[in-house]
Protein backbone atom coordinates (compact mmCIF):
# COMPACT_ATOMS: atom_id res chain seq x y z
CA UNK A 1 0.00 0.00 0.00
CA UNK A 2 0.92 3.34 -0.42
CA UNK A 3 3.16 5.31 2.09
CA UNK A 4 2.70 8.85 3.27
CA UNK A 5 4.74 10.44 0.94
CA UNK A 6 3.11 8.37 -1.95
CA UNK A 7 -0.43 8.99 -0.53
CA UNK A 8 0.13 12.86 -0.48
CA UNK A 9 1.38 12.91 -4.38
CA UNK A 10 -1.96 11.26 -5.00
CA UNK A 11 -4.18 13.34 -3.50
CA UNK A 12 -2.24 16.39 -4.51
CA UNK A 13 -3.18 15.62 -8.37
CA UNK A 14 -6.77 14.57 -7.58
CA UNK A 15 -9.74 15.64 -5.78
CA UNK A 16 -8.94 15.02 -1.58
CA UNK A 17 -12.11 13.20 -1.36
CA UNK A 18 -11.09 10.42 -3.85
CA UNK A 19 -8.19 9.18 -2.88
CA UNK A 20 -9.58 8.93 0.81
CA UNK A 21 -12.58 7.22 -0.53
CA UNK A 22 -11.01 4.80 -2.62
CA UNK A 23 -8.74 3.40 0.63
CA UNK A 24 -11.59 3.65 2.66
CA UNK A 25 -13.81 1.15 0.69
CA UNK A 26 -10.53 -0.91 0.33
CA UNK A 27 -10.74 -1.26 3.65
CA UNK A 28 -14.34 -2.21 3.87
CA UNK A 29 -13.36 -4.72 1.56
CA UNK A 30 -10.91 -6.04 3.11
CA UNK A 31 -12.73 -7.10 6.30
CA UNK A 32 -16.18 -7.29 5.02
CA UNK A 33 -17.24 -4.68 8.35
CA UNK A 34 -18.69 -1.28 7.69
CA UNK A 35 -16.44 1.26 8.47
CA UNK A 36 -16.85 4.66 9.74
CA UNK A 37 -14.23 7.43 9.93
CA UNK A 38 -14.73 9.87 12.89
CA UNK A 39 -11.65 12.31 12.39
CA UNK A 40 -10.83 15.54 14.01
CA UNK A 41 -8.34 18.20 12.93
CA UNK A 42 -7.49 19.23 16.25
CA UNK A 43 -3.74 18.64 15.86
CA UNK A 44 -4.06 20.43 12.20
CA UNK A 45 -6.06 23.68 13.12
CA UNK A 46 -5.63 23.74 17.57
CA UNK A 47 -8.04 25.66 19.39
CA UNK A 48 -11.47 25.11 17.45
CA UNK A 49 -14.58 23.82 18.84
CA UNK A 50 -15.33 22.03 16.33
CA UNK A 51 -12.09 19.64 16.67
CA UNK A 52 -13.75 18.04 19.90
CA UNK A 53 -16.49 15.69 20.69
CA UNK A 54 -19.70 17.74 20.91
CA UNK A 55 -23.88 17.21 20.38
CA UNK A 56 -23.86 17.72 16.56
CA UNK A 57 -21.74 14.88 15.82
CA UNK A 58 -24.57 12.15 16.14
CA UNK A 59 -25.95 14.01 12.83
CA UNK A 60 -22.62 13.05 10.90
CA UNK A 61 -22.82 9.59 12.64
CA UNK A 62 -26.54 8.84 11.58
CA UNK A 63 -25.89 10.71 7.66
CA UNK A 64 -23.24 7.56 8.20
CA UNK A 65 -25.08 4.37 9.69
CA UNK A 66 -28.33 5.64 6.92
CA UNK A 67 -28.08 2.88 4.29
CA UNK A 68 -25.44 0.20 5.72
CA UNK A 69 -26.57 -3.37 6.05
CA UNK A 70 -26.04 -3.12 10.04
CA UNK A 71 -25.47 -7.15 10.29
CA UNK A 72 -22.13 -6.81 9.25
CA UNK A 73 -21.30 -4.46 12.03
CA UNK A 74 -19.12 -1.71 12.74
CA UNK A 75 -15.61 -0.71 12.42
CA UNK A 76 -15.17 2.67 13.99
CA UNK A 77 -12.00 4.23 13.05
CA UNK A 78 -11.07 7.22 15.34
CA UNK A 79 -8.67 10.03 15.69
CA UNK A 80 -9.64 12.50 18.03
CA UNK A 81 -8.48 14.88 21.41
CA UNK A 82 -12.02 13.94 22.96
CA UNK A 83 -14.44 16.44 24.21
CA UNK A 84 -17.99 16.77 26.22
CA UNK A 85 -18.80 13.83 28.35
CA UNK A 86 -22.31 14.02 27.77
CA UNK A 87 -22.26 14.01 23.89
CA UNK A 88 -20.08 11.16 24.48
CA UNK A 89 -22.72 8.95 25.71
CA UNK A 90 -25.22 9.52 23.94
CA UNK A 91 -23.27 8.99 20.81
CA UNK A 92 -22.39 5.06 22.35
CA UNK A 93 -25.74 4.54 22.93
CA UNK A 94 -27.07 5.65 19.78
CA UNK A 95 -24.14 3.45 17.91
CA UNK A 96 -24.76 0.25 20.17
CA UNK A 97 -28.89 1.11 19.38
CA UNK A 98 -27.96 0.84 15.74
CA UNK A 99 -24.96 -2.42 15.48
CA UNK A 100 -25.09 -3.93 19.71
CA UNK A 101 -21.76 -4.48 21.03
CA UNK A 102 -20.95 -5.71 16.96
CA UNK A 103 -18.94 -2.99 17.01
CA UNK A 104 -14.83 -2.68 16.78
CA UNK A 105 -12.56 0.37 17.49
CA UNK A 106 -9.54 1.24 15.21
CA UNK A 107 -7.23 3.61 16.47
CA UNK A 108 -4.28 4.26 13.82
CA UNK A 109 -3.03 7.34 15.95
CA UNK A 110 -4.55 8.96 18.55
CA UNK A 111 -8.15 8.76 20.64
CA UNK A 112 -7.86 10.58 23.81
CA UNK A 113 -10.75 11.16 26.85
CA UNK A 114 -13.69 10.56 25.49
CA UNK A 115 -12.14 9.17 22.22
CA UNK A 116 -10.63 6.27 24.93
CA UNK A 117 -14.37 6.21 26.42
CA UNK A 118 -15.83 5.52 23.28
CA UNK A 119 -13.26 2.90 22.04
CA UNK A 120 -13.77 1.02 25.33
CA UNK A 121 -17.06 0.82 24.55
CA UNK A 122 -16.49 -1.72 21.66
CA UNK A 123 -15.71 -5.19 21.84
CA UNK A 124 -12.45 -4.93 21.30
CA UNK A 125 -9.54 -2.17 20.19
CA UNK A 126 -6.90 -2.59 17.18
CA UNK A 127 -4.30 -0.34 17.71
CA UNK A 128 -0.77 -0.28 16.71
CA UNK A 129 2.53 0.60 17.97
CA UNK A 130 2.26 3.84 16.67
CA UNK A 131 -1.60 4.29 18.34
CA UNK A 132 -2.34 6.26 21.72
CA UNK A 133 -5.28 6.35 23.90
CA UNK A 134 -5.22 8.26 27.08
CA UNK A 135 -6.56 8.63 30.54
CA UNK A 136 -10.40 9.51 31.28
CA UNK A 137 -10.33 11.66 33.90
CA UNK A 138 -12.86 14.62 33.50
CA UNK A 139 -11.91 17.98 32.58
CA UNK A 140 -13.53 21.21 32.99
CA UNK A 141 -11.95 23.81 30.01
CA UNK A 142 -8.84 22.46 30.49
CA UNK A 143 -8.96 22.04 34.19
CA UNK A 144 -8.59 18.17 35.43
CA UNK A 145 -11.59 17.94 37.95
CA UNK A 146 -8.83 15.49 40.22
CA UNK A 147 -6.96 18.38 39.95
CA UNK A 148 -9.64 20.48 41.30
CA UNK A 149 -9.97 18.13 44.10
CA UNK A 150 -6.51 17.57 45.19
CA UNK A 151 -5.76 21.19 45.23
CA UNK A 152 -8.81 21.53 47.58
CA UNK A 153 -7.56 18.51 49.61
CA UNK A 154 -4.39 19.94 49.89
CA UNK A 155 -5.71 23.46 51.09
CA UNK A 156 -7.65 21.91 54.08
CA UNK A 157 -4.78 19.95 54.93
CA UNK A 158 -2.30 23.11 54.89
CA UNK A 159 -4.74 25.17 57.03
CA UNK A 160 -5.22 22.71 59.39
CA UNK A 161 -1.33 22.45 60.13
CA UNK A 162 -0.95 26.24 59.82
CA UNK A 163 -3.84 28.61 60.24
CA UNK A 164 -1.65 31.47 59.00
CA UNK A 165 -2.01 30.31 55.49
CA UNK A 166 -5.64 30.63 55.14
CA UNK A 167 -5.31 33.81 53.25
CA UNK A 168 -2.86 32.16 51.19
CA UNK A 169 -5.92 29.09 50.88
CA UNK A 170 -8.17 31.19 50.42
CA UNK A 171 -7.09 33.03 47.35
CA UNK A 172 -6.49 29.77 45.30
CA UNK A 173 -10.03 28.15 46.80
CA UNK A 174 -12.01 31.05 45.75
CA UNK A 175 -11.09 31.31 41.84
CA UNK A 176 -13.47 28.22 41.91
CA UNK A 177 -17.36 29.07 41.87
CA UNK A 178 -19.57 27.26 44.94
CA UNK A 179 -20.75 24.24 43.24
CA UNK A 180 -17.62 23.26 41.47
CA UNK A 181 -16.03 20.88 43.43
CA UNK A 182 -19.02 18.96 43.58
CA UNK A 183 -19.83 19.47 39.90
CA UNK A 184 -15.80 17.55 39.69
CA UNK A 185 -16.48 15.08 42.21
CA UNK A 186 -19.87 14.02 39.66
CA UNK A 187 -17.90 14.26 36.14
CA UNK A 188 -15.74 11.91 37.79
CA UNK A 189 -17.75 9.23 39.21
CA UNK A 190 -20.08 9.74 36.16
CA UNK A 191 -17.49 9.01 33.72
CA UNK A 192 -16.10 6.05 35.79
CA UNK A 193 -19.69 4.29 35.71
CA UNK A 194 -20.03 4.97 31.83
CA UNK A 195 -17.24 3.38 30.79
CA UNK A 196 -17.11 0.17 33.71
CA UNK A 197 -21.01 -0.16 31.96
CA UNK A 198 -19.59 -0.39 29.00
CA UNK A 199 -16.74 -2.75 29.27
CA UNK A 200 -19.14 -4.91 31.49
CA UNK A 201 -21.65 -5.20 28.35
CA UNK A 202 -19.39 -5.04 25.70
CA UNK A 203 -15.60 -6.03 25.43
CA UNK A 204 -16.19 -8.45 28.83
CA UNK A 205 -19.76 -9.62 27.79
CA UNK A 206 -20.70 -13.05 29.14
CA UNK A 207 -17.68 -12.50 31.12
CA UNK A 208 -18.04 -14.21 34.66
CA UNK A 209 -15.27 -11.78 36.31
CA UNK A 210 -16.51 -8.88 34.03
CA UNK A 211 -16.93 -6.76 36.49
CA UNK A 212 -13.31 -6.85 38.50
CA UNK A 213 -11.68 -6.21 34.83
CA UNK A 214 -13.49 -3.41 34.32
CA UNK A 215 -13.15 -1.76 37.60
CA UNK A 216 -9.66 -2.35 36.99
CA UNK A 217 -8.88 -1.07 33.38
CA UNK A 218 -11.05 2.14 34.76
CA UNK A 219 -9.21 2.57 38.13
CA UNK A 220 -6.24 2.71 35.86
CA UNK A 221 -7.62 5.53 33.65
CA UNK A 222 -9.48 7.53 35.94
CA UNK A 223 -6.38 7.86 38.23
CA UNK A 224 -5.18 11.34 37.83
CA UNK A 225 -2.64 10.31 40.60
CA UNK A 226 -0.89 7.62 38.37
CA UNK A 227 -1.33 9.07 35.18
CA UNK A 228 -0.10 12.70 36.28
CA UNK A 229 -1.37 14.48 33.12
CA UNK A 230 -4.46 14.95 31.28
CA UNK A 231 -2.74 14.42 27.75
CA UNK A 232 -0.48 10.83 29.04
CA UNK A 233 -0.14 8.97 26.02
CA UNK A 234 -0.69 5.12 26.34
CA UNK A 235 0.99 2.90 23.89
CA UNK A 236 -0.48 -0.71 22.77
CA UNK A 237 2.40 -2.89 25.47
CA UNK A 238 -0.03 -0.24 28.43
CA UNK A 239 -2.89 -0.69 27.00
CA UNK A 240 -2.53 -4.67 26.75
CA UNK A 241 -1.03 -4.59 30.55
CA UNK A 242 -4.30 -2.93 31.83
CA UNK A 243 -6.53 -5.67 30.62
CA UNK A 244 -8.18 -4.38 27.40
CA UNK A 245 -8.70 -6.14 24.70
CA UNK A 246 -6.39 -5.05 22.01
CA UNK A 247 -5.65 -6.42 18.78
CA UNK A 248 -2.20 -5.17 17.13
CA UNK A 249 -2.63 -4.36 13.45
CA UNK A 250 1.32 -5.80 13.15
CA UNK A 251 -0.53 -8.95 13.33
CA UNK A 252 -1.75 -8.32 9.87
CA UNK A 253 0.08 -6.60 8.02
CA UNK A 254 -2.51 -6.24 5.14
CA UNK A 255 -4.58 -5.25 7.48
CA UNK A 256 -2.24 -2.58 9.21
CA UNK A 257 -1.48 -1.22 5.65
CA UNK A 258 -4.91 -0.30 4.46
CA UNK A 259 -5.76 1.37 7.78
CA UNK A 260 -2.44 3.67 7.61
CA UNK A 261 -3.20 4.45 4.16
CA UNK A 262 -6.65 5.10 4.84
CA UNK A 263 -5.02 7.27 8.20
CA UNK A 264 -2.50 8.97 5.68
CA UNK A 265 -5.61 10.34 3.31
CA UNK A 266 -7.56 11.93 5.78
CA UNK A 267 -4.73 13.41 7.55
CA UNK A 268 -3.67 15.05 4.39
CA UNK A 269 -7.05 15.79 3.75
CA UNK A 270 -7.09 17.94 7.07
CA UNK A 271 -3.88 19.74 6.38
CA UNK A 272 -4.36 20.33 2.97
CA UNK A 273 -8.10 21.84 3.30
CA UNK A 274 -10.56 23.83 6.00
CA UNK A 275 -11.51 20.90 7.17
CA UNK A 276 -12.05 20.77 10.69
CA UNK A 277 -13.98 16.98 11.42
CA UNK A 278 -14.54 14.53 9.01
CA UNK A 279 -17.63 12.14 9.77
CA UNK A 280 -17.60 9.43 6.93
CA UNK A 281 -18.55 5.94 5.96
CA UNK A 282 -17.07 3.80 3.15
CA UNK A 283 -19.79 4.53 0.55
CA UNK A 284 -18.59 7.91 0.50
CA UNK A 285 -21.65 9.50 2.78
CA UNK A 286 -19.92 11.88 4.51
CA UNK A 287 -20.08 15.53 7.05
CA UNK A 288 -17.57 17.43 6.75
CA UNK A 289 -17.51 20.81 9.31
CA UNK A 290 -15.26 23.22 8.27
CA UNK A 291 -13.43 25.43 10.71
CA UNK A 292 -15.49 28.48 8.94
CA UNK A 293 -18.37 27.07 10.85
Amino acid sequence: MPNWNQVLREVSASPLDNARRKYLQELSDRTSRNIICYYSGWLQKPNSYNASIHDDDKNGLMAAVHGLDRSKGLDLVLHTPGGDLAATESIVNYLRSMFGTNIRAIIPQIAMSAGTMIACSAKEILMGKQSNIGPIDPQFGGIPAHGVIEEFNKAVEEVKKDPGSIPIWQTVVQKYHPTFLGECEKAIKLSSEMVTNWLVTGMFENDSAAQQKAGAIVDALNNHEDTKTHARHIHIEQAIRLGLKIVPLEEDQDLQDLTLTVHHAYMHTLANSAAIKIIENHKGNAIIQNLAN
